[in-house]
């Protein structure tokens, strides 16, 4: 009777936990699941749910399997290349379990990117339909996709279709291929009688010309399409950049805090078409806009903040971090340089 209990018991609650959303744990490489062991469970039906070896459970817990798993006891899910997807599709037999993080303390997106296999920014607001850079505490992201099988997995009923990733274009140098047609000589009609004439007279054209862009007469020019590239040199000047207009919004009734320091850069793709600059600062909180002054070139740009400075040691004694992108409008190029910062407190 007893034993009919504990397993009635039980129910809810595996039924209960198969339903509640799956947060990630650990840091990259090392991330996890956590799971709660329920009556008649052991490692490989743990492994079945999470599509994973019960191999690599055990190990992962410092449990050896043959001890067996005592009720109540969490165990960690190891997160691995078998049973989580960032990239791709899942097999024939496999659908897709959103794997989420919830949102702490200053955490932007730029922090959450980096901690997640460097998962691009993009694609996180794509999982998460964001349409700014700034999110708020407790909120629950999409960093990934647990794979279950289909008929094995009691998981499989909280599938979710993933949003297909980008189609990305190879870029096609230029090139323009001519063909030269050449045109056949012609002969010469004379009016002598047939028996004078030895030969017919033939007059050759001037074959024409081929320059590298000119059209050629008589010839035909096949064009190749080519995608525009953007060279992250010779940025195009923005004064200031996209969000300059937001810093006026931000400081217009506010106190502006001043700092002056060292500032280093970054490499990212935004900012040489658009104007949008991105930074990485310690002392505002994601979505802050800060002004940035080059004090040796007296050049300023606004950059949007995406995170804080990460804790290494390469930047020790930085005050910020700024896309290359302003950088190059800055006037400071890849290397280091002292700036002063305001911004609204």
């Amino acid at each position: 009777m007893k034993r009919l209990l504990i397993v009635l018991f039980s129910i809810p609650l595996i039924v209960s936990a198969q339903n509640k959303p799956l947060v990630v744990e650990g840091v990259a490489p090392n991330l996890y699941i956590n799971h709660l062991v329920v009556p008649k469970e052991n490692y490989y039906s743990i492994g079945r749910i999470y599509n994973i070896s019960p191999k690599e459970v055990a190990p992962f817990n410092n449990l050896v399997m043959e001890t067996g798993l005592p009720l109540g006891q969490t165990l960690k899910i190891p997160l691995t290349a078998s049973n989580f997807l960032q990239s791709g599709t899942p097999a024939a037999d496999e659908v897709l379990v959103p794997v989420y993080h919830t949102v702490e303390g200053k955490e932007g997106l730029y922090r959450i990117s980096v901690n997640y296999n460097k998962l691009p920014m993009e694609k996180l607001k794509q999982w998460n339909n964001l349409k700014g850079d700034v999110v708020s505490n407790g909120t629950k992201l999409i960093v990934g996709y647990l794979k279950v099988k289909k008929e094995l997995s009691p998981l499989a009923n909280m599938a979710k279709a993933k949003p297909a990733d980008a189609v990305v274009i190879k870029t096609v140098e230029p090139t323009n291929k001519t063909v030269v047609v050449k045109e056949q000589p012609k002969a010469v009609v004379t009016s002598e009688p047939l028996a004078a004439v030895k030969q017919p007279v033939l007059v050759k054209e001037t074959p024409p010309v081929i320059k590298k862009e000119p059209v050629v007469t008589a010839a035909v020019k096949e064009e190749v399409p080519v995608k525009k590239v953007v060279v992250a040199t010779g940025a195009k000047s923005f004064g200031g950049g996209a969000f300059k207009s937001d810093y006026e919004k931000q400081t217009q009734n506010s106190d502006v805090a001043g700092e002056t320091g060292e500032a280093a850069v970054f490499k990212s793709t935004s900012g040489w078409e658009d104007g949008k600059y991105y930074c990485l600062h310690n002392s505002s909180t994601p979505g802050t806009i800060l002004k940035v002054t080059n004090t040796s070139t007296g050049k300023s740009i606004y950059a949007k903040v995406l995170d804080v400075i990460p804790d290494i040691q390469q930047n020790t004694g930085l005050l910020v971090r700024v896309s290359n992108s302003a950088a190059e409008e800055l006037g400071a190029g890849n290397t280091k340089f002292v700036c002063s910062l305001s911004y609204s407190k």
